[in-house]
Formats: C-alpha cells, sequence, structure tokens
C-alpha cells in the first residue's frame, strides 16, 4: 500500500484531503501538522522523512502571510523556499513523488490576458517571490515533481475571503471591497480533489500547472456573489486598491489558464460559483 504523506494538514488544503482521504482508501494516509514535521526546522527534515518512508509527498505547508512576509523575510524563504528545497532533494533520491503547491503570486500582474505556465514571472512581494524560489528550488532539485500554481483559495476551514466577507456581511451595514485586483478564485475541495486525480492517473508528468476555478472576477465581484449566495442586506462598494494600502502589494491580474492542466491529467474544472455555492451550505451546517 502506498504511503502519501500530506504536509501542512492543518491547513485549508490539508483539511480538505482529510475529507477526501476515506474515498482514497487505497493509500496509507500520513497527515503532518508542524508537531509531526517542522519545515521550519531545516536539519530534521530529512531524518523525519526517513522514519515515515513515504512513496507521495504532497506539500501544502508554506508560509502564507502575504502581508507579515515583508517583514519575516527570513521565516519565509526558509518554509517557502528552503525546506521546498530539501523535500525535493530527499523525494528525488528515493523515487518519491513530490506535489507541491504555488501560487499565482509569483506574476507581477501586468498582463490582460489568462496567465499560462511559461508566461514570464515577477512577483512583486516577498511572499511572491519565496514562493518562486521554491518552484525553482523544487524543480531543480527534482524535475520529476508537479507544481500546481494556485490562487484565491477559500473553504470552510481556516480563515479566508468568503468566510470573513460572510461574516462581515452580517455584521456590518456597508463593507468596501478592492475592484480592480482581477483573478480566479479555487475552492480547496475542488484542488484536493484535482491532486487525487493526478495521483491515481496512469501517467506522472512533471513540471508546473495551474488551477484555479473557472471565472473571471474582482475580489468586489467575488463578495457580490458571496453576498448573493448568503443572502445578506448589506451595502457593497468597490474602491481601488490604491485606497487600501498593505504592506504587501497585490497582483492586478493573475487569472490563471487552466488548459495544461486540464489537458494533461483529464481534470475537470469547476465553474467558481457552483464550487462556492457547495462551500457556502457547508459553512452554513457547521456555523
Amino acid at each position: 500500500m502506498k504511503k502519501i504523506l500530506v504536509t501542512g494538514a492543518n491547513g485549508q488544503l490539508g483539511s480538505e484531503l482529510k475529507v477526501l482521504a476515506p474515498q482514497y482508501a487505497q493509500f496509507e494516509w500520513v497527515f503532518a501538522d508542524r508537531s509531526v514535521l517542522d519545515l521550519s526546522d531545516l536539519a530534521t527534515i530529512s531524518d523525519v522523512l526517513d522514519e515515515i518512508q513515504p512513496h507521495i509527498i504532497i506539500n501544502c505547508a508554506a508560509y502564507t502571510a502575504v502581508d507579515k512576509a515583508e517583514t519575516e523575510t527570513e521565516l519565509a524563504d526558509v518554509l517557502n523556499h528552503q525546506a521546498v528545497a530539501v523535500l525535493a532533494r530527499w523525494t528525488a533520491s528515493h523515487q518519491v513523488q513530490l506535489l507541491h503547491i504555488s501560487t499565482d503570486y509569483v506574476f507581477d500582474g501586468s498582463s490582460s490576458t489568462p496567465l499560462t505556465e511559461a508566461a514570464p514571472t515577477g512577483p512583486i512581494n516577498v511572499y511572491g517571490q519565496t514562493k518562486l524560489a521554491g518552484e525553482h528550488a523544487c524543480l531543480r532539485e527534482n524535475p520529476e515533481a508537479i507544481v500546481i500554481r494556485t490562487s484565491w483559495v477559500y473553504s470552510r476551514f481556516g480563515n479566508n475571503f468568503v468566510k470573513t466577507m460572510s461574516r462581515l456581511m452580517q455584521e456590518r451595514d456597508s463593507i468596501n471591497v478592492v475592484n480592480d485586483q482581477i483573478g480566479s478564485p479555487t475552492y480547496a475541495a475542488d484542488l484536493a480533489q484535482v491532486m487525487m486525480t493526478i495521483i491515481t492517473h496512469s501517467h506522472w508528468q512533471g513540471g508546473i500547472y495551474h488551477f484555479s476555478n473557472k471565472g473571471e472576477m474582482s475580489w468586489y465581484e467575488f463578495a457580490l456573489a458571496i453576498q448573493e449566495i448568503g443572502g445578506w442586506e448589506c451595502t457593497i462598494s468597490g474602491i481601488p486598491s490604491s485606497n487600501y494600502p498593505t504592506p504587501a502589494r497585490r497582483p492586478h491580474y493573475s487569472l490563471l489558464d487552466k488548459s495544461k492542466i486540464a489537458t494533461t491529467f483529464a481534470v475537470e474544472v469547476p465553474e467558481y460559483r457552483e464550487s462556492l455555492q457547495k462551500c457556502m451550505n457547508l459553512i452554513r451546517v457547521n456555523s
């Protein structure tokens, strides 16, 4: 029985993989949080992997506090770059499959057409820079690794835009949401399913792939969709990002082209609206 090790087990994606795991009982699952595998402790990673002996590693762990990364640059680089290099080196030397999650923030946001895997990168914040360095390290150390870039991830688990907006729309009469950053949201449950589709596919093809849900919108338009599904009375105003300064700059356009992953692994890319409805139904049940 092949053993799958999931890092970052308590994050949005790791939590969705826990939900999915019983459907893939042909695998032995090991869900590792920081207490099992501390990726900030570079010296111990290989020893822990030697002990677990996985056949497949899904690396969901990352430093994702985009604004804090501007000051915690060293920690962000350790988790998003240096630890990934160690994982990739270990998997290459042990003939282990590695599936690593990256981000749309590797792009500078200057495009106006959906970004393919070959589009030029140019991150404009520390988080994006460390994630891009992680991609390079991953594929340098293990060219057979699969890197999936995703964007605007949300889930019923953890903290995310959908849960925050749902709460604010019930607490406040009005809210402002940025309307000049364009992309597409990703339901973490859909991404978890895609990763399992890849793992169980007859052909493993290393390299970079893009995945998010179908749709093109601003955060403001995404908020309107959340409001419509939730049925909340709240005035939502679209504002430029210049009115909402943050320590880290965000790309203005980071819509991902999903055709490569769809073609290579026969992946269905769900419409964002259907997935948002599913997630909000689950949030409602659990609240």
